[in-house]
């Protein structure tokens, strides 16, 4: 696999992962980290998926990034963010990061959309088919922002997470009635109860959304079949527009 820093592609890069920054604005300064895995042959020629990813609390961008390969080797372009908060070390020596951070949720989502920005000035991205792809603490963050700014996202990937329990999450209806989201919880999850999962899917499919929910032998982990379910999902999507 690669490990470099981003360029502009004039030509066809390799399949891998790559390791880059986003920049932050003036006012703000610094720069953020950001993960990039690119399919096998990536053809400049053709428009593909985005998949954002967004880690749960003690995870990381690179972590995260990890389930790219597993989910499609071939069908998206997907980049993984970081938390603000640092939490030390996990058990197996790597870090840890929350997106419960000190930085307000404005610097968040610039570094959202700064991320899917670059993104798109180095590689072919349907400006249609963008998704945010949230683990545990990542899926609230997903929520969020997919809910906020609708007309960005074609849909929303919500894996062993939950909508924040608190606020108006639907303040932008009619406008995110267009979202596609998919819910993937496990059975026997101790961390988020399976009841939030279904507390958000019936909210949901009450506001109009168009939203599935699959459910998984599996306590708090991410399932191989989870990772299918996505990819089927998404390309079904995809499919149905082509036709």
């Amino acid at each position: 696999m690669a490990h470099t820093e981003l360029s502009p592609c004039l030509s066809r890069p390799a399949e891998g992962f790559y390791t880059s920054e986003v920049p932050a604005s003036h006012e703000r300064r610094g720069a953020w980290p950001l993960r990039t895995f690119l399919p096998t042959g990536y053809e400049p020629n053709y428009p593909y998926p985005l998949l954002v990813f967004l880690h749960g609390r003690g995870g990381s961008e690179e972590q995260i990034l990890r389930l790219a390969p597993q989910l499609s080797r071939r069908n998206y372009i997907c980049i993984g963010l970081r938390g603000p908060r640092a939490l030390g070390l996990r058990d197996n020596g790597f870090p840890a990061y929350s997106w419960d951070g000190e930085e307000d949720g404005t610097a968040i989502e610039e570094y959202v959309f700064r991320a899917i920005e670059q993104t798109r000035r180095h590689y072919h991205v349907h400006s249609e088919r963008i998704y945010l792809a949230g683990y545990h603490e990542g899926a609230t963050l997903a929520y969020q922002l997919g809910l906020m700014y609708p007309q960005r996202f074609a849909g929303i990937i919500s894996l062993n997470g939950a909508m924040a329990r608190e606020g108006r999450p639907l303040l932008r209806l009619p406008d995110v009635r267009h979202l596609r989201v998919l819910i993937g919880h496990g059975l026997h999850n101790t961390v988020v109860p399976l009841d939030w999962a279904r507390q958000d899917f019936r909210l949901l499919y009450t506001a109009g959304l168009s939203i599935r929910m699959h459910t998984y032998a599996v306590n708090h982990g991410i399932h191989l079949d989870m990772l299918r379910d996505i990819n089927r999902w998404i390309m079904q999507a995809i499919n149905e527009e082509d036709v």
